[in-house]
């Protein structure tokens, strides 16, 4: 991977480029810290009763929180060269995360795509070995472009 600060200069060299890859853990307390600052007080995400009051195993992470985690790594890739311009993401698998052990998300971020003025990061955001976020991408734009 080739990275630069100039503007007009490619964030990345080919296709296929890993440019950033993390796991993060949450847990239960990360969930209520979400929650608090989303205002989703939805108590799937807290209550195991109630969860599986609605036919879940168990408490599930915020779907935005996953969305947030899997940017992450694009972010801090970047740092101040660029910025993120478009992100999306299909939900596909809820992240359920045990009152122990808690869960960890695995982000993998690669380049789909180049353009004149950034690239489109397509991320991997896995669970368990299972894809929980489908057509995850993101495009950036370097700063000045």
């Amino acid at each position: 991977m080739t990275s630069s600060t100039g503007s007009g200069q490619a964030l990345a060299e080919a296709i296929g480029d890993i440019v950033a890859e993390n796991t993060y853990s949450l847990t239960r307390d990360s969930l209520v810290r979400y929650a608090g600052a989303s205002g989703d007080f939805n108590a799937i995400h807290y209550r195991d009763d109630i969860a599986k009051s609605v036919g879940l195993d168990g408490v599930l992470a915020h779907g935005m929180l996953t969305m947030g985690i899997a940017v992450q790594p694009v972010v801090e890739w970047l740092g101040d060269r660029g910025f993120v311009v478009d992100y999306q993401v299909r939900f596909t698998r809820p992240v359920p995360v045990d009152p122990s052990e808690g869960a960890s998300v695995t982000v993998v971020a690669k380049v789909g795509a180049i353009t004149d003025d950034g690239a489109r990061i397509d991320l991997t955001v896995t669970f368990n070995g299972a894809t929980v976020l489908g057509k995850a991408q993101a495009r950036v734009v370097l700063a000045g472009a």
